[in-house]
């Protein structure tokens, strides 16, 4: 990072701690690089630009061509009118040099300038700009000070919280150290290497060669770099044992904030364990012991072997590896037991034991949820029409879904719910489409995994996420900011994903009133309003909806417009809006919300309950509108029925002359009552025919 030019200086900022949980470190990174870039533009500091960097041992903010100091600005105060501030003589009153005063100026130096008609004196001043060396003593202990953490910890001071406590901090501008203390700690133009192949302090002469004292020292700062290099050496290692690694994502990310020089190491365990699951074999290397698993290539099965990421020390290579396969063994040695212990009893049987698991305070045990979601899910295979073998197989999954809860396995390796609940239903003899549908009602588990593939799956899913949701509501325990301890918001999204992959229409507030009476059969306490609560989740449910709308870059007011309208069918209301954002732009468009305008603004007048009398209709223009009405209401049902939605706009669309006709020719608001409110109710049935669908009065016109 060499000076860009004359003026200009290369900054490094490298915040020394503790270890990092990896978890905190990308949203940190992502904070310390948004708000040094803050900093730099309010304190009127050009630069080139900025990157922030780490390791689990050190936060880096490396900032090319910055300033040596700040812009230089003029100033202008608006203060009292020319009027106030000078006599008629032209003297300079009270107020005007009371202005002057307070803004530091001469008031011979006040100007005057016209503003929206009236004379204003102003104070015009010239701000120079401070050297950045000058500034930076004050601005780094504030940058470090705005950084925050879930779970920030607290030594030096009440007034000082970070991750983890800090040890060193090093700054330089160039070539010159930058003084400054924080949390006890004094800057110094030092940084300290790996903590075992070189761990310092080791000087730094410059800004520019930083990051090569680093890597000098055993230390990749660069995230990317080291992602690269343990793919790299995955890869490799994996193909020495003649397969390839299972490389989880996730995974991948947490071991890159675990390391500052990645080494691979490989390791073996028995043979034997093959017989187990494949999942338990993942889950105990990847979730509990941050392996990489190997698998033959072309992904046919797993081999004995695994992949770990050690801290870069190469001659403890060997202790690492027996390490590693000593934990792994004795892993691998209880869940065989547990596996074979929970064999002994078919999954039917374990399903009893969920009568001495509670759910939730005051809605009974697990027993109970289970002959609920039972339940509802006959409901919703009677909804959407579901066959009756598949009806069946969605009861049977209902039943035993929760039942590998009671297991050894899962009781040890919580992550394998559903997963054992499948393996065991097979092993008991269960049809392959229930053992399918008990592992399916778990998904989606997070955003982005995949929902379930059938339709038995999918209702039993839908029936567990719907009373999760409805039994917290009704209990109080709604999601509020941040908190959502019952992960509603991820089990509202899945009702949705579910919805829209497999294509599911159902009057949705409708079912959620269904669902609160069968959990009020099993309450022991007092809930809340069958009314209130059924709103409320609904419209959390819809919310969701509203947000994957948005995330497809939707225009707001058309989103806005079918989550509003009257439509309980969500599946129905996210393809309508994909449409109608398509369309809004279109002529047809165009003519329908200035038909629609010209209604609405009337009809809300129109009396609670009041319907169209034909033979009040006198005018020729009010009886076209209403044949207009009557014309669109049948076309409506058509088009609608066959999915149309676009159909209908361009057909809702004609109802503009008979509309504009009406308007121009009749008074609506006229005092005989009865021929008020009729044209009053004409207006809202048109209204209505459309609020059905979608809420026009939402859409911003262009």
């Amino acid at each position: 990072m060499a000076d860009k030019m004359a003026g200009k200086k290369d900054l490094v900022l490298e915040i020394g701690c503790e270890e990092i949980p990896s978890r905190f470190m990308p949203p940190a990174l992502k904070m310390l690089e948004e708000e040094a870039c803050k900093m730099w533009s309010s304190s009127r500091l050009s630069y080139d630009g900025a990157a922030a960097l780490g390791t689990p041992r050190r936060l880096i903010l490396l900032v090319s061509g910055l300033a040596s100091e700040q812009v230089e600005v003029q100033d202008k105060k608006k203060g009292p009118t020319a009027a106030a501030a000078f006599d008629g003589e032209g003297n300079p009153t009270r107020a005007a040099r009371g202005f002057a005063r307070s803004q530091g100026v001469a008031v011979s130096d006040l100007k005057r300038e016209v503003l929206d008609g009236t004379e204003y004196v102003f104070a015009h001043k010239k701000m120079e700009g401070r050297k950045t060396r000058e500034l930076l003593p004050e601005l780094l202990p504030a940058l470090v000070q705005r950084l925050t953490f879930p779970k920030p910890m607290i030594w030096e001071s009440r007034e000082v919280r970070f991750a983890r406590p800090i040890r060193w901090l090093c700054s330089l501008y160039g070539e010159e150290p930058v003084q400054f203390s924080y949390a006890g700690v004094e800057s110094a133009p030092k940084t300290y290497g790996h903590r075992f192949l070189s761990p310092g302090p080791h000087e730094c002469p410059a800004a520019g060669n930083f990051l090569q004292i680093l890597r000098d020292n055993y230390v990749l700062v660069d995230p990317e770099e080291r992602r690269e290099k343990i793919l790299a050496e995955t890869t490799r290692a994996a193909r020495a044992l003649g397969g390839e690694a299972l490389m989880e994502e996730d995974l991948l990310t947490e071991v890159n904030y675990l390391v500052e020089y990645p080494l691979a190491v490989t390791g073996s365990y028995s043979r034997d364990y093959l017989r187990l699951p494949r999942e338990v074999l993942i889950t105990t290397m990847q979730s509990h012991q941050r392996f990489f698993p190997v698998q033959e290539a072309g992904g046919k099965g797993l081999l004995p072997h695994f992949i770990t990421i050690a801290n870069g020390v190469e001659h403890f290579r060997e202790n690492v590896q027996k390490g590693n396969q000593r934990v792994l063994r004795a892993r691998l040695a209880d869940a065989d037991f547990f596996y074979r212990e929970d064999l002994k009893t078919p999954l039917e049987e374990k399903v009893e034991g969920l009568k001495d698991i509670v759910f939730q305070e005051d809605l009974g045990t697990l027993w109970q949820k289970t002959l609920r979601i039972r339940d509802i899910s006959e409901t919703l295979c009677s909804l959407l029409g579901l066959a009756r073998e598949e009806t069946g197989t969605a009861l049977r999954a209902a039943f035993l879904s929760k039942g590998d809860l009671v297991t050894s396995m899962v009781y040890e390796f919580s992550e394998l719910q559903g997963v054992m609940g499948r393996e065991y239903a097979l092993k008991g003899g269960e049809k392959q489409e229930v053992a399918a549908a008990i592992f399916e009602h778990y998904l989606p588990r997070f955003a982005g995994d995949e929902v379930p593939e059938n339709p038995a799956g999918a209702v039993v899913a839908l029936a567990d996420k719907l009373d999760n949701i409805v039994a917290s509501f009704a209990r109080g325990k709604e999601p509020t900011g941040s908190q959502d301890p019952y992960a509603l918001r991820r089990q509202a999204l899945g009702i949705i994903a579910i919805l829209e992959a497999r294509e599911f229409s159902l009057a949705l507030k409708d079912l959620l009133g269904r669902v609160y009476d069968r959990i009020a059969a099993d309450a022991a306490g007092s809930l809340k309003g069958r009314e209130e609560t059924v709103e409320r989740v609904f419209d959390f449910i819809r919310q969701r909806l509203k947000f994957v709308l948005l995330e497809e870059k939707l225009r707001y007011d058309v989103v806005d417009a079918l989550i509003h309208s009257r439509s309980q069918d969500l599946y129905l209301t996210a393809l309508r809006a994909r449409e109608l954002d398509e369309e809004v732009e279109s002529e047809a468009i165009r003519e329908l919300l200035k038909a629609y305008t010209r209604v609405v603004n009337l009809a809300a007048r129109a009396p609670e309950g009041a319907s169209v009398a034909e033979d009040l209709l006198a005018e020729p223009e009010e009886r076209e509108l209403y044949r207009a009405c009557a014309l669109l209401e049948r076309e409506a049902r058509d088009l609608l029925g066959r999915g149309d939605f676009t159909g209908f706009l361009k057909a809702g669309a004609g109802i503009r002359p008979a509309v504009d006709g009406f308007f121009d020719r009749i008074m609506v608001m006229v005092e005989e009552e009865g021929l008020r409110n009729n044209r009053l109710a004409l207006l809202k049935k048109i209204r209505d025919l459309f609020l059905d669908v979608v809420d026009l009065g939402k859409i911003v016109s262009s």
